[in-house]
């Protein structure tokens, strides 16, 4: 079963807060799958940032910038874009399965900690997935090939 499958959709639930996630990242898969299990009431709808709904829905988000973290954004602030440890801060407040989390996330001035701790565990997520042995179909190597130097 494709993970699109499980995860509650727009569609599905249209007054959702929408994740956006890279579906081609297993690590980004299963902590969405996580997401997904905290959420009994639907609060949240999940796409993939290869969906080609992203850029019609969220067409200020470009994919380079949604290839560097997961964004968050809330049905009732549909123009607020909560990325990487800001979603993780929103998050804690909207699921009440992580309100126990909601404290530590909300220290004053802890934000830009969070930002650096969520940038080092996105960029090394490819890693991550492949030394646990769990890419699929080959899409962590096409991350993990080496860049050409200029």
């Amino acid at each position: 079963m494709s993970i699109s499958n499980t995860l509650t959709t727009i569609e599905e639930s249209p007054t959702a807060d929408v994740v956006l996630y890279d579906g081609n990242c297993v690590f980004c898969t299963r902590g969405v799958r996580q997401l997904q299990s905290f959420d009994g009431r639907k609060r949240l709808a999940f796409v993939s940032i290869h969906d080609p709904l992203v850029a019609e829905r969220f067409p200020d988000l470009r994919y380079e910038q949604l290839m560097t973290q997961m964004y968050v954004i809330p049905h009732r602030e549909p123009n607020a874009r909560y990325g990487g440890g800001a979603a993780i801060r929103y998050l804690t407040r909207r699921l009440p399965k992580l309100w126990i989390f909601a404290p530590i996330f909300h220290i004053p001035f802890s934000l830009p900690i969070w930002q650096f701790l969520y940038r080092q565990v996105a960029q090394r997520r490819y890693r991550i997935a492949n030394a646990n042995q769990t890419c699929e179909n080959g899409s962590c190597s096409l991350h993990l090939e080496k860049k050409p130097s200029t």
